[in-house]
Order: C-alpha cells, then structure tokens, then sequence
C-alpha cells in the first residue's frame, strides 16, 4: 500500500474496543500519526502502542463511561477524535432460535452504546468546536445479513444514528460518519461458524476478506481535516460488495 501519513499530533483519540482487530490497528495509526491515545475496551491491550493508555470501560454502562471520560480529560485535556469500534456480534442463528435476552444484549452494545458515547462525549467537542467521530458499524446494517437479525439491525441503527448526530452538528466544525465493513479479517469471526465466515468471502467480488490496516487507513481519513465536506455518510469497506 502507498504510505499516506497524518499528523495529529497536540490531539487525542478516543478508541473504544482498541485492545484488538481493527481498534488496535486504529489506535497504532493514531499513534503512528502523534495523537495522544486513551483505548476504552473490557480489556487490557496485550501490546499498546507507544505512550498510548488504557481504561477499562464498557460501552453499555453510561457510568463507566463518564468514568471513562474523565480518566482521559485529567490525562489529555480534551478529546479530538472518537474512533468507535467496540461491539457484539452474537450468536449466528434464525430470528426463531435467537433468545430473547441475546438481542437485547446485541442491540444493547452494539447501538445502545453508540447513543451513550455520544452523549458523553459531544458535549466535550462542541466546548472546543471541532472533532470527528467515525462510528464502526456493519454491512450486515446495510443489506441485512440472515441469521444475524440482531447484528444487522444493531448496525441498521447505527447508520441511522450517525445520520441524525452529523446532521445535529453540520454547522459546527464535527464530523460524524460511519465505515461500513463486509468481513474483515478479526477475532470477531471466530465467534461465527466457518461456513457462514465462507459465505461472506463469497459474496465478495474480490474472493477475500477485507483487512484490519484497510480499516484503519480509512479511519485516518475520516479523522483528518481533509473530511471536511464529508458528514453523515456511510463509507462502504467491502471489496465491492456493496450495491448501494
């Protein structure tokens, strides 16, 4: 891949569900490009970038996230970016099999948490009037992936909610916008069966899976101050897959 490179330096990045997969990746990028780092995940990195911090926060509980919060602005000053990654896939089975208290706790995480991060960490953006927030969600929310009812539309409701928040915030110098990802190469997959992971990979024209640096390089841009025109809007990462 051709290097691009981003200077963020004097800015911090938030980076939930940055102990692994594509949060990692995310996080060693902000890193890379000089942002002070704070990983929210349930757990601890196993190999955090340099001068990056962690704080255990889980993105369904409001309280530790304004625990979360806090711990960084006495650490950083201020939050710049929101890089949101943390999620829940869930179980792989027909709406008929799905229990009901796994929705809930797939919506919960997956959507829920996205509202709450939101709500904590806007306000700290519009005191100094600039930031980007970039919002993972899925194209299962796209097109409706079958058995993953919940994931999907967890993930239906994220684009929706990244809509709305960019359009509440497009007179103010904030960014909010969301990568649409098909299969990406993570530990997420394992919680998935083999011939559903397939079934991904075939429906892609490029026959592969995507990677967690593809991920992350997208991210960047959207973090930079060339996405300046750029809110509201879902950037499809699929190798083609997307029809819409």
């Amino acid at each position: 891949m051709t290097n691009v490179s981003y200077d963020f330096s004097g800015r911090t990045a938030i980076v939930t569900g940055g102990a692994a997969g594509i949060g990692a990746e995310i996080a060693r990028h902000y890193a890379a490009a000089g942002a002070r780092v704070m990983i929210w995940d349930m757990n601890a990195p196993a190999s955090p970038p340099g001068g990056a911090e962690y704080c255990k926060v889980d993105i369904s509980q409001p309280d530790q996230i304004e625990q979360g919060l806090a711990t960084t602005l006495d650490a950083f000053g201020g939050v710049d970016f929101l890089s949101h990654n943390a999620g829940f896939a869930g179980p792989t089975l027909p709406v008929t099999d799905c229990d009901p208290d796994t929705w809930a706790k797939v919506i919960e995480v997956n959507l829920t948490g996205t509202f709450y991060l939101a709500h904590a960490i806007v306000p700290v953006m519009l005191q100094k009037g600039t930031g980007r927030i970039i919002n993972m969600a899925s194209l299962a929310g796209k097109e409706g992936t079958p058995n993953a009812s919940a994931y999907s539309a967890a993930k239906a409701g994220v684009i929706g909610f990244t809509k709305s928040l960019a359009k509440e915030l497009a007179q103010t110098d904030i960014r909010v916008n969301c990568v649409a990802p098909a299969a990406i190469q993570t530990a997420i997959l394992d919680q998935m069966t083999p011939e559903f992971v397939q079934v991904m990979i075939d429906k892609s024209p490029m026959k592969r899976l995507g990677s967690i640096e593809e991920a992350a390089r997208m991210v960047m841009w959207l973090s930079s101050e060339d996405c300046s025109f750029n809110s509201g809007a879902v950037f499809d990462l699929s190798g083609g897959r997307a029809t819409y």
